[in-house]
C-alpha cells in the first residue's frame, strides 16, 4: 500500500522516509492513523539479517509523523502556508513489544498542551489490541528559512 493522497498532502515527509500510510480517524484532540512494515522496506535487510524487526526510532517517527498530520490539519488558517513540524523533544519512550515485517499498527496521537508556539503530544502505537510503545513529544510548526 503507497500512501494515501490526504497523508501526501499534509506533510513534506516521502518514501523512503514516510512511517504513515492513511488516516483512520480524527477529532479535534488527536488523530489515528495506520502504517503496514513491508517486508520489502530496505531496513529490514540490515535490522536483524535472518530475524527482521522494526527498528524502535521508526516507531517512533512513525508516532511524530502522525503527529505532524493532527497539526497540519489543525493549524489551518492559524499559521502562514508551507510550514514543517520540528521536533523539540521526545520524552518517556516505552517499548513493549517489536513489529515485524508485514504487521500493520494504528498510531495514535492526543495533543495535551501547547505553549509559546510548541505542541505538546502524546503517541501510542497498537498492534491489534497490545500495546507496542508509548512515547510524549513536543513539536513546533515553522515556516523553513523563518524566524523561530
Amino acid at each position: 500500500m503507497s500512501a494515501a493522497p490526504e497523508v501526501l498532502r499534509r506533510i513534506p515527509h516521502r518514501p523512503p522516509f514516510l512511517f504513515v500510510d492513511e488516516i483512520v480517524a480524527e477529532t479535534p484532540e488527536g488523530l489515528v492513523a495506520r502504517k503496514t512494515w513491508r517486508a520489502e522496506e530496505d531496513f529490514y535487510a540490515g535490522h536483524y539479517p535472518g530475524a527482521p524487526i522494526t527498528p524502535g526510532v521508526l516507531l517512533c517517527e512513525s508516532v511524530f509523523q502522525a503527529g505532524a498530520l493532527y497539526l497540519a490539519q489543525s493549524l489551518v488558517g492559524k499559521v502562514p502556508p508551507g510550514g514543517v513540524p520540528l521536533l523539540a523533544k521526545i520524552s518517556d519512550v516505552r517499548f513493549r513489544s517489536p513489529v515485524y515485517p508485514g504487521d500493520t499498527v494504528e498510531i495514535e496521537v492526543t495533543k495535551k498542551s501547547e505553549l509559546a508556539g510548541f505542541f505538546v503530544m502524546g503517541g501510542a502505537v497498537r498492534r491489534g489490541a497490545t500495546r507496542i510503545l508509548n512515547v510524549e513529544f513536543s513539536v513546533a510548526w515553522r515556516i523553513p528559512g523563518g524566524a523561530p
